[in-house]
């Protein structure tokens, strides 16, 4: 089975080709990885990109919507928590 590694955080995260990034995210287990100004926990809501609550960066890009861009090997990504 092929395999792609992310670095989430700093921590070495595997997923599977075609997956999003918020799949890889939540297949690892973490459910939360953004907080609004107000201090509430965000990830995953929608799915479809029609709302902004499971932002993360990717490779230095800031506000890239997790559940619409598909993780690729050695992508580095930052929670915006």
């Amino acid at each position: 089975m092929n395999r792609l590694t992310i670095s989430v955080d700093g921590t070495l995260t595997e997923g599977r080709p075609g997956q999003t990034i918020g799949g890889v995210l939540l297949a690892s287990g973490r459910s939360v990885w953004r907080t609004s100004r107000g201090s509430a926990p965000r990830g995953l809501f929608c799915g479809i990109g029609v709302c902004f609550d499971c932002l993360v960066t990717v490779n230095g890009d800031r506000d890239v919507r997790a559940c619409q861009r598909r993780a690729s090997d050695g992508d580095v990504v930052e929670t915006q928590c």
